[in-house]
This record gives structure tokens, sequence and C-alpha cells, in this order.
């Protein structure tokens, strides 16, 4: 089981084990029950887990999803990407990691991106449904699949078919930015009929997203493993 760290002024959730690394960059649901097992998850296979807090300290242990889906518009790509440096230091100067990727859903997953493009350290990239519309929410200063370009990681995306937040050729548009990049490989896995956030055990009692999950979760642990190692 994890703790909750103190870096600089903000809280983080920590899983560790040893000296390869990921940071975790959460969905709507901030580090929920759900991010935290994945955190574990990833310790119980040898990597130290650093989960990066949105909203600093809600999540859905205690608020609704309504409550949180009006508090992301408040986040300032800026400012959350400072944070999120902030704990990729943290991993590697405080918890001596040698190697540290990125996994982000959802939001998270837009967040990865544009982070990697920004710190060739960053070893891998793991974007589970990347909420990356092609029409930019008026909060967001970057456009993710543009910035995707400037990534030299290996870059793995799960993309499911029937994603609400992120049409399917705003998805070909970005495989096309990614494939076009001169260094770092692309895995993509596909999921037809799978909901945005299919990764999220809250979505499946639907079985098209219990079933991609089954498939796209070991793979993308084999990848990180691989990646960090």
């Amino acid at each position: 089981m994890g703790v909750t760290v103190t870096v600089g002024e903000q809280d983080a959730y920590l899983a560790r084990v040893g000296h390869a690394g990921m940071l975790l960059l959460p969905m709507i649901t901030g580090i929920g029950e759900q991010v935290r097992t994945w955190a574990d998850e990833l310790a119980a296979e040898g990597v130290t887990a650093l989960a990066w807090d949105p909203f600093k300290g809600r999540s859905t242990d205690n608020a609704t999803f309504e409550e949180l889906s009006a508090m992301s518009p408040q986040l300032d790509d800026d400012v959350a990407l400072a944070e999120q440096s902030a704990l990729l230091d943290y991993l590697f100067d405080e918890l001596g990691c040698s190697k540290v990727g990125v996994i982000g859903w959802c939001l998270g997953g837009r967040f990865a991106f544009l982070l990697a493009a920004r710190d060739q350290r960053v070893a891998n990239v793991v974007a589970f449904h990347p909420t990356v519309p092609s029409q930019r929410k008026p909060h967001h200063r970057y456009d993710a699949i543009a910035e995707a370009a400037g990534i030299t990681a290996p870059v793995m995306v799960s993309y499911p078919s029937a994603d609400s937040a992120v049409p399917n050729a705003d998805f070909e548009t970005l495989q096309t930015v990614l494939q076009a990049r001169t260094a770092g490989a692309t895995f993509t896995q596909y999921f037809p009929g799978a909901d945005h956030g299919f990764s999220d055990k809250s979505r499946h009692g639907k079985a098209v997203n219990a079933d991609a999950f089954r498939l796209a979760w070991p793979q993308a642990l084999a990848f990180m493993k691989s990646t960090v190692a």
C-alpha cells in the first residue's frame, strides 16, 4: 500500500519499491481508489509509482463526479505542468529513480503528452483514452495533438472507438503526428465499441469496456516495465 507524501507545496500518492518509476496523471476521479489501486499494482510489478493530485485532496473518495467535473476547467495548463515537473524531479532526485515514464488517463493522458513533449527525461508515455479533441477547450492553453510531435520517448495510446470526448478523426490525426516522429516508437491499442474512460472499473458493467481493459492493462504494464527497467 502507498502513502501520501508532500513535494514542495503539493501532496502526492507514492507506492515506492525501486529505481524504475512512473508518474501517474489521474483522470477526473483525482487520486481516488481506482488510481491508488493502479499505483499499488505498478509497485507490485517492481515500478515505483507517484500520482499527481489534480484537485488537491478532492477525489471520488469525497466528491461526486459532477463536483470534480466542475473543478476540471479550473486547471491551468502551466500550473499543472509545473507541478508535474516537480514530481518528476522528486522521482529522480529524492527517490533515486534512474528512469521515469508517465501514464495518464483522460485529462491526465492529455497532460502526459504535454509533459513528455517538454521534458526529454521521460522514458515512456502511456495514454489511456486521452482527452485530446482538436477543438481545444477554452481553459486549454496548448494543443496536445500538435505538441505530441515533440515527444522523443516511446508512446502507447489506448483508444476506444466509441469515445464521446475525442472523435475518431482526431485520434487518426494524433496517430499521424506520433508516427511522423523521427524518434520514439508508437504503439496503438484500438478497441471497437469501448467508451471513453473504459479503464475505470466503474464502467466495467458494460462488457465491451471490461473486455477492453482486460486486454489493454497487461500490455501497458509490460510496455512500462520494459521502458523504465
